[in-house]
């Protein structure tokens, strides 16, 4: 139904046109200046949709500006409250050449709904004050005359930039929109230079003063130096006084002194250290209202120099150098009295001593006489009386030194070997602590050590042997002093198994320690009742081949030296070696076979025919 009226409205202005009749007979009106180049029946449908109302999609095809402003929410056009409006409700057409599309009631117009609300003196200037041409910066809306448009928030937008690119764009940071001045935002507390004390109350022109740049007014806000008061302020003192002067001033009152604690007296000639550092300036310096003058007294006097101010009470004995053993925190403290000679008493210092506290000594006065006649008048006897002979214990120096401290020892080898127990072998090797630090007192122990092993060493044999080849625990009677692994003494032959041949090459531990573990990690011992067959101990690669009554007696072919069997005779086989077959090496007859998964050399041959080993 639709499509027929569409196509019955185009009829009808068909024929219009056709017709004799003007053409205002069917326009509502002429169009406005804005639109009269789309004056004519050809351009309506720029406009209209046939059968429809003027739709706001044909509008925003010409301006796109619009569009672009609705998409990106932003404008009057894209308040909430506009956008769903028809456009042809606020801009109709038709109405002439004069007509005014673009009319409102600019005294009741809210200007929140651009998105931009106007504040302070922005509510009583005129539009046109702020929409004008120039604050455009769109080529194509510039053009336009008495648009709205093209006008962004920025400040410098319409106004000039006073400070000349030296402050940050945002005006908004330190300004309102009541007034320029005073720029009402501004915290100087944000600023490099907070303002403190009298510096609250000066007019900000007293600082940042007014110039021209340019050819325009210019107030000067950064760049300022202020590392120091003399910067802006004369200074009184005429470069005599060293330092900043917040070291002695406050903002509050430049006659307010502050310097006590705080004024770094490092700059000058004489360095306050410990006591001087809490006496008061004018017990040194003298009082005076005269800036030139003030401080200037005392100016040349030394550090070490104190009887300039200070009572001598040794009255020159030691010289005027105090220093040498005093220091500035108290005066009964003494320093480490380096600089004193200790070599004109009675008892000069050497090696650690010369390393000691004066007071680890002088305990009261240091005119106290002390009694120096041995190392125990002041030290301990570490070895609690082990070494008092007739009641009386050695002086420490027969064994320590002054020179090395008491750690080092002066007790040496050979001394140990006019001892009751003279060091042999690997003992002569062995730290001395290994024998004489305890293990549950972790001190140094010398006397009733024991001159058996097992006084010092665990017997690892106890339970095992027995007591006829080792009486009374003698580890002497198999080892030696100097390995533990080395056996040398022992007689096997005491044993029921003499040892001979290759056996006596061997290590005991071969036959006498059994491993439990895979790792070897864990042993057990076996001295008594071992089996003296050789199978015990070697493997029997002929199984039952040569065994008698179920006994396999291996010296009837084999001997200790080694495991050729010289005792074999091969004439007491049925097989006397004869010729040429004495000659061959045993291999070449008895041959190796797999025999239930196991390789054997077949020595019981059963034919002996010349056609069953020769083809």
């Amino acid at each position: 139904m639709r499509a027929f009226i569409k196509h019955s409205v185009l009829l009808v202005l068909l024929l219009l046109l056709s017709a004799t009749h003007s053409y205002s007979q069917i326009s509502p009106g002429d169009l406005s200046q804005a639109h009269a180049k789309l004056e004519g029946m050809t351009n309506c449908t720029q406009c209209h949709e046939i059968g429809e109302k003027v739709l706001d999609s044909k509008c925003l095809e010409c301006h796109k500006e619009i569009q672009s402003l609705i998409n990106n929410k932003k404008g009057l056009h894209a308040n909430p409250d506009v956008v769903k409006k028809d456009c042809f409700q606020c801009h109709s057409d038709h109405n002439g050449r004069k007509f005014d599309m673009v009319r409102f009631d600019q005294d009741n117009f809210k200007h929140n709904q651009t998105g931009y609300q106007l504040e302070g003196k922005h509510k009583t200037i005129d539009c046109k004050e702020c929409h004008k041409s120039e604050f455009i910066k769109d080529p194509e809306l510039k053009k336009r005359n008495k648009t709205f448009l093209g006008l962004n928030q920025d400040c410098l937008t319409c106004h000039d930039d006073f400070h000349q690119n030296t402050l940050p764009k945002d005006c908004k940071q330190c300004h309102d929109f009541n007034a320029f001045r005073p720029a009402t935002n501004f915290n100087h507390d944000d600023a490099k230079f907070k303002l403190l004390g009298k510096h609250v109350e000066v007019d900000c022109i007293k600082c940042h003063k007014e110039t021209t740049q340019n050819g325009k007014k210019f107030q000067e806000f950064i760049g300022l130096a202020f590392e120091d008061c003399k910067s802006c302020h004369q200074d009184p003192h005429e470069s005599k006084l060293p330092g900043n002067c917040k070291s002695c001033h406050t903002e509050t009152d430049f006659k307010l002194f502050s310097g006590q604690g705080k004024f770094d007296h490092n700059t000058t000639n004489f360095t306050l250290k410990g006591k001087h550092s809490e006496v008061d300036c004018f017990t040194c310096h003298k009082e005076s209202t005269d800036p030139t003058k003030v401080f200037q007294d005392n100016l040349r006097i030394k550090e070490n120099n104190c009887v300039k101010c200070h009572k001598d009470v040794h009255e020159g004995k030691f010289g005027n150098d105090c220093a040498k053993c005093h220091t500035e925190n108290t005066f009964l403290a003494l320093k480490s009295m380096n600089a004193f000679d200790h070599n004109l008493t009675d008892y000069p210092l050497e090696g650690k001593h010369l390393d000691v506290d004066c007071r680890q000594c002088h305990k009261g006065s240091y005119t106290k006489t002390i009694d120096f006649s041995a190392c125990n008048k002041c030290h301990q006897d570490y070895h609690k009386g082990e070494f008092k002979e007739n009641g009386i214990s050695p002086d420490c120096k027969e064994c320590h030194s002054l020179q090395e401290g008491f750690d080092y020892s002066l007790f040496t080898l050979e001394k140990h070997q006019e001892t009751t127990f003279p060091l042999k072998g690997a003992h002569v090797a062995t730290p001395c602590f290994a024998c004489h630090v305890g293990e549950k007192e972790q001190r140094w122990t010398f006397k009733n050590l024991g001159p058996d092993c097992n006084n010092c060493h665990k017997d690892i044999h106890e339970g095992f042997i027995s007591k006829k080849f080792y009486p009374d625990k003698d580890c002497k009677i198999c080892h030696s002093n100097d390995s533990w692994s080395q056996i040398n003494n022992f007689d096997h032959s005491r044993t029921k198994f003499k040892l001979d041949g290759k056996h006596k090459e061997v290590d005991c531990k071969s036959c006498h320690f059994i491993e439990k573990s895979d790792n070897n990690a864990v042993m057990t011992q076996k001295f008594a009742n071992l089996d003296s067959d050789c199978a015990s101990c070697h493997e029997n690669k002929h199984g039952d081949t040569f065994a008698i009554d179920g006994v396999t007696d291996c010296t009837r072919c084999h001997v200790t030296s080694s495991w050729f069997p010289e005792n074999f005779n091969h004439n007491a086989t049925n097989f006397p070696l004869e010729g040429k077959h004495a000659e061959i090496d045993c291999k070449a007859c008895h041959i190796s076979e797999t025999i239930n998964g196991k390789t054997q050399v077949i020595y019981k041959l059963k034919k002996f025919e010349c056609i069953d080993c020769h083809t």
